[in-house]
């Protein structure tokens, strides 16, 4: 048999960590697993599961993105309207209950529960900044089947609201209400008239992007997590990098695009073990249902990646890219023609050098 060679030893540890600990996990629940048993059911010893992971919410994490990201890849080949496409985004999420004669440290496997997972700040600022994301991705499929492309993110966050409270009692009252219920009722909240608009950022106070000519040296292609694809970043348009407590700044570039641009958002943190990870499996979450019911071509435009090695952010001139990053650049002929950073970023670049340039619900749609 031909000796394994260093990285297939390294995979073949990961694996073994990783198949370990969803056992423990499945068994004992999130609060009671104990990083000691996870490496006795591996046979390895406790520093060859740190060595891989450094730390049992990190190794909670990589369980549930391995859960998420072997699943099925469907792709839906039609777009149903609004209130079809609501209920049926609804049932894909819903897939997670748990079932009647799961254990409730399964259960809480199967449904992908966080409770207890983030208590400190900068966990709980990430899940409140990657929930409007998501519901700004889900607006964005909406909003490609609505007439005048009218904003849903409001309709994108009930929605939100009312498949998350149905996962909290799923976890914490097995088997109360019935999802197919919850599905029909957010299938009837498309009907709903939320008199939806985009406020812009309040422009006075929002610093103009600088104009420059510097050369532009585009980074290493990356995977979009929304189409699953690599994607370059050497195309005319707006790069925006955000730290994950400023996700809430990606339709600002979304709203001011000019038409025709090209929109990517490049997630950084100073945690990629753990808040990294956070943002990696909620976005591969919702992306997987977003892909089964929605047919690509209205597939969010905006291109995300995950920027976890600081490589778009260094392109784009950041340094020490962290949590509260926010800074944006124009992509024009090669070069980087403007430069933002700061609140209204986003904005800031994506209209720069456009006297044109709106601020209405509807700009860059």
């Amino acid at each position: 048999m031909a000796r394994l060679t260093r990285a297939q030893q390294q995979e073949r540890t990961r694996a073994a960590v990783l198949a370990a600990a969803r056992a423990e996990f499945a068994e004992r629940g999130y609060a009671d697993a104990k990083v000691d048993r996870i490496a006795e059911r591996a046979e390895l010893t406790r520093g060859a599961v740190y060595s891989n992971f450094p730390s049992k919410r990190a190794l909670y994490l990589a369980v549930l993105i391995e859960s998420v990201e072997h699943a099925g890849k469907a792709e839906a080949s039609s777009s149903p309207g609004p209130g079809e496409a609501v209920g049926a985004f609804a049932r894909a999420w819903l897939e997670r209950l748990p079932l009647a004669g799961d254990t409730p440290a399964g259960g809480s496997l199967q449904l992908r529960s966080l409770a207890g997972v983030f208590d400190d700040e900068p966990g709980r600022t990430a899940l409140a900044q990657v929930t409007r994301l998501e519901a700004l991705l889900l607006a964005l499929a909406l909003e490609s089947r609505t007439p005048y492309r009218t904003r849903r993110v409001r309709l994108a966050e009930l929605v939100l609201t009312l498949l998350n409270g149905a996962g909290h009692l799923a976890d914490t009252a097995p088997g109360f209400g019935d999802p197919f219920d919850v599905a029909r009722a957010c299938q009837h909240l498309a009907d709903l008239d939320l008199a939806d608009t985009w406020g812009p950022p309040h422009l006075p106070y929002v610093t103009p992007a600088r104009p420059v000519q510097d050369a532009w040296e585009p980074p290493a292609e990356l995977p979009d997590q929304i189409t699953g694809r690599l994607v370059g970043f050497d195309a005319d348009g707006v790069i925006a990098v955000l730290g994950t407590s400023r996700l809430e700044a990606a339709e600002e570039a979304v709203r001011a695009a000019r038409p025709g641009d090209r929109i990517t958002v490049a997630v950084v943190t100073s945690d990629p073990a753990e808040i990294g990870r956070l943002v990696r499996l909620r976005i591969s979450d919702l992306t997987g249902c977003l892909r089964r019911v929605f047919a690509p071509d209205a597939w969010p435009g905006l291109r995300l990646v995950l920027d976890d090695r600081a490589a778009v952010a260094s392109a784009v001139g950041v340094q020490d890219a962290g949590d509260a990053t926010e800074a944006a650049v124009r992509v024009h002929a090669g070069t980087v023609s403007a430069r933002a950073s700061g609140r209204g970023a986003a904005h800031a670049a994506a209209t720069a050098g456009d006297p044109t340039a709106t601020c209405s619900s509807e700009a860059g749609r």
